[in-house]
């Protein structure tokens, strides 16, 4: 055997190990493309209900929500009526009571002038928002 042959041998013999590894190589890589694609196929297969599930879950939010909006209109359109029939019953019948009131008072304030027993200032009393207050707060004390 001459020295070419050997290297020629040697080469064939390193292509082969190239060929083999590549080989090897390539059955890995179809391998993992077939887990690759058998795994996109589960996820679609599972991907595709969810994603119907959460159409389905929007499409309901959106009729609740047009829902609530018409409640929230009508609601806005009850409390704009109620603040003007609140607003036309003040203006109807508060300058009156407040007339018949300020009349009443000075009916009162007649009459109680013409008494020949008019309380001295000690016992009167003085109406604050509604209260009666006794004015005897200021220090009279019970005599024991």
């Amino acid at each position: 055997m001459s020295g070419g042959e050997v290297a020629g041998i040697l080469v064939a013999v390193f292509w082969a190990i190239l060929v083999s590894f590549l080989a090897v190589a390539l059955a890995r890589l179809a391998q993992t493309l077939r887990a690759t694609t058998k795994l996109v196929a589960d996820v679609t297969d599972q991907a595709v209900p969810l994603l119907a599930d959460a159409s389905a879950a929007v499409r309901s939010a959106q009729t609740q929500i047009e829902r609530v909006d018409a409640i929230a209109s009508d609601v806005q359109e009850v409390t704009s009526n109620a603040s003007a029939l609140s607003s036309t019953v003040a203006s109807t019948f508060g300058g009156p009571l407040v007339k018949v009131a300020a009349f009443g008072y000075g009916v009162r304030r007649a009459i109680g002038g013409r008494r020949e027993n008019v309380p001295d200032k000690a016992s009167r009393r003085t109406v604050i928002v509604g209260r009666t207050v006794p004015s005897a707060r200021r220090g009279k004390r019970k005599k024991d």
